[in-house]
């Protein structure tokens, strides 16, 4: 049991805040953040859903599944017990996909602590619902949505585990949760900054999974660096008009968590999304890209349906998710998507 350091009761190691901080999930990010939080001097509780993994990581400090190279702080604590971790956490940061993130939440919520700021860091938008992440959890938990703060960014998550200079956003209502939040995440390699705009920056993180996988069919199709600018640009303006539609502020997708995600996850072969879709548009099927991608399916997917569809209820145009929505769940050709998207009506930009 880890001492009580929750919202109420800090302590301190010199000018810092120490917090404890739940890690719900231990995937390759949920994994990389509890390195971060426990680098900037807090202590770390990392839940794994699988018994064995969190027994492996506690003995050898490296999750061999996510991150084999990686060595965790002694301040990371691994547990296959929710109560467990969840035990005095002032910040509990939910890093389960976002299609599973009901389901568990619904196993959580009562042993979630009372002041605790929950953050998520899942990017996707719920099938059947169309809700956004930040309001699965107020939905499911029941908290005040100002209780809730989204983290979001160009962050892969190896390279951030590895050390390599990044940035990222914390968006939360409360200010004073998005700034607690910021301190407990800072360190010499990840530089935090806040931001109001829970909407758009929970958008950018959902869309650009889908525009990823485009750029990923294209680059799989051979095609060069002027489609790939243009797949990138053409998808910033689309989902800053869903965004827009939603509430969001339009200058939160010229930021790291719009434009700067959207090019990291596109260009970057550390991207699932991309490396998928680089698989689709090498002509392999969907279960050969989920085989390429160690099993899994990316994000974008699931999202393409989830996004296209609450464009079509707010009648927001977006050309590229609609035509990867229809290669990933209507089994339109790559080779159709490709001139469904150039034979579009001429317009002004």
């Amino acid at each position: 049991m880890r001492p009580d350091t929750s919202a109420a009761s800090h302590r301190r190691k010199g000018a810092r805040e120490v917090v404890n901080v739940a890690i719900m999930g231990a995937g390759s990010w949920g994994t990389t953040l509890a390195k971060v939080f426990a680098d900037a001097g807090n202590t770390v509780a990392l839940w794994a859903r699988r018994p064995e993994l969190a027994a492996a990581i506690q003995q050898t400090r490296i999750n061999s599944d996510y991150l084999p190279d990686i060595t965790l702080p002694p301040a990371v604590t691994a547990t296959d017990d929710a109560a467990d971790a969840l035990a005095n956490a002032a910040i509990v940061v939910f890093a389960v996909p976002s299609q599973t993130m009901r389901d568990n939440l619904t196993d959580w919520t009562p042993m979630l602590p009372a002041d605790a700021t929950l953050v998520s860091i899942s990017k996707g938008v719920e099938k059947d619902t169309y809700l956004r992440m930040s309001e699965v959890i107020a939905e499911a938990t029941g908290v005040d949505p100002a209780r809730i703060a989204v983290l979001s960014g160009p962050n892969l998550a190896h390279e951030i585990a590895e050390e390599q200079p990044a940035a990222t956003v914390i968006a939360c209502p409360d200010e004073n949760r998005s700034k607690l939040v910021q301190a407990a995440v800072a360190t010499n390699y990840l530089r935090p900054y806040t931001n109001a705009d829970v909407v758009g920056v929970e958008l950018g993180g959902a869309c650009k999974n889908v525009i990823a996988l485009a750029c990923g069919i294209a680059a799989g199709r051979g095609l060069g660096e002027n489609t790939l600018a243009t797949l990138i640009t053409r998808g910033l303006a689309e989902i800053t008009r869903l965004g827009e539609a939603l509430g969001a502020d339009p200058r939160t997708f010229a930021g790291l968590a719009g434009l700067g995600d959207l090019v990291a996850t596109c260009t970057s072969p550390l991207s699932r999304n991309r490396s998928f879709g680089v698989r689709l548009g090498e002509g392999g099927t969907l279960e050969e890209a989920k085989k390429a991608t160690h099993g899994q399916v990316a994000e974008g997917v699931i999202s393409s349906n989830s996004v296209f569809q609450l464009a079509q209820t707010h009648k927001v145009e977006m050309p590229i998710t609609q035509a990867v929505f229809a290669v990933c769940h209507r089994g339109l050709e790559v080779s159709d998507m490709v001139t469904a998207l150039m034979g579009r009506s001429k317009k002004a930009e």
